[in-house]
């Protein structure tokens, strides 16, 4: 498949509700801060792809009107967690059919305090067929459904393979270390096993550190063609080798909440990926995962084929997923450690990738690093995964 350029990203710091600017704000600067990178104007972009989850219709138009009123179309996205990805994936598809050269995703998002919940109560929700699976397997009584969902997940794994509860707080701890070094993450206090494991439990296998937090902020990404790129002097030293969306299968409403949570779109998305590059999970140097839950990093190791089935817990326990190991997850320090804006998420998640392929992440670079893959991962379902390939000669 045609490669398409990432020439230019930006990210904020990501940063508790309580101390958010406004969206406004926040998504105009991941937008500057892109187009600085790429060193273009905002007058270049063709078509622009704007993801949020909490805001109302054309936030997306709100959002980039502070940086130009160029005409051009913007597309408002909603796909749950994975609504940055999801951008990212439209804006690629426009890239790839030549609809446009150059393109912009932008996600954001100003969250409230507290747990997810569901806004609308006079029509039925979107996630009920999965709560209703969630709440028969009954796992656990009263607590949030976001985690009692991927708790369960864990627990399910556990049930097949024997699973201690320290691997899954050793996933929390790894991300707390690579966290140490990144500045714009919103926990950077290096945690240990027996701290998580300390902290106060929300369902029956996890602990408050084992829980993304509700965050705000934005990230965004100029796409556009190698021809492009070479006209303006961009950097195109990173491009999107391959990628594939996925959304539910009947198995996400069998009683296994692995795959409630969407083992089965990973997976799917995962192999779809590695046909098209013609590549494989071991050629992939760094990750950067959907860990909303340690559950949910665990079990995506496997989904994506950085280990066999069953095989997470070695992976884990021989510091595979790590520096020195097979790949390196989360270098940022992931959803757990830097925060979970859910409409920024994905694309902050290729702000870290751009820049581990360019070799700029000083203290937390992965050496050498020239295949990277990004997970994303929606309930409700959506899942895109995306790898993106480094050709140092094309400064």
């Amino acid at each position: 498949m045609a490669q398409v350029v990432v020439g230019g990203v930006g990210m904020t710091c990501f940063v508790k509700p309580s101390e958010s600017p406004s969206y406004v704000a926040l998504a105009g600067e991941a937008v500057r801060s892109a187009l600085a990178d790429a060193g273009i104007d905002y007058a270049k972009v063709q078509q622009a792809y704007v993801g949020y989850v909490y805001g109302d219709s054309t936030s997306g138009q709100k959002a980039l009107y502070g940086v130009g009123l160029t005409g051009i179309p913007v597309v408002n996205v909603n796909n749950n967690c994975a609504t940055g990805s999801t951008a990212l994936w439209l804006a690629r598809n426009a890239v790839l059919s030549g609809q446009a050269e150059c393109v912009l995703a932008l996600g954001f998002e100003q969250m409230q305090p507290g747990a997810l919940v569901e806004h609308w109560k006079d029509r039925p929700g979107p996630l009920e067929d999965f709560i209703k699976v969630t709440t028969d397997v009954a796992y656990d009584g009263d607590v949030p459904m976001a985690p009692k969902m991927f708790g369960g997940a864990g627990i399910a794994h556990q049930n097949k393979y024997g699973t201690k509860d320290t691997t899954f707080a050793a996933i929390r701890a790894k991300a707390s270390r690579h966290a140490v070094h990144n500045a714009r993450a919103i926990f950077r206090k290096e945690v240990s096993v027996e701290e998580v494991m300390a902290s106060p439990p929300v369902t029956r296998l996890l602990t408050r550190l084992q829980c993304c937090p509700p965050t705000c902020g934005a990230a965004a990404a100029i796409l556009c063609t190698p021809e492009f790129a070479r006209r303006h002097g961009i950097d195109a030293t990173v491009t999107i080798a391959a990628q594939a969306m996925t959304t539910d299968f009947p198995s996400s409403f069998e009683p296994d909440l692995m795959r409630v949570v969407g083992y089965d779109m990973t997976a799917a998305a995962a192999a779809s990926v590695w046909a098209q590059a013609g590549l494989g999970p071991d050629e992939v140097d760094v990750a950067e995962l959907h860990d909303c839950f340690t559950a949910n990093e665990l079990i995506t190791y496997e989904g994506l084929g950085f280990c066999p089935e069953g095989g997470a817990e070695k992976f884990i326990l021989d510091g595979d997923n790590t520096y020195g190991g097979k790949v390196v997850t989360n270098p940022s320090g992931g959803l757990l450690s830097k925060g979970h804006p859910l409409g920024a998420t994905g694309l902050a998640q290729c702000f870290e990738l751009t820049g581990q392929l360019r070799g700029t992440m000083e203290a937390r670079q992965v050496e050498g690093a020239r295949v990277a893959l990004q997970h994303n991962l929606g309930l409700g379902g959506a899942c895109v995964v995306t790898l993106y390939t480094a050709d140092r000669g094309a400064r």
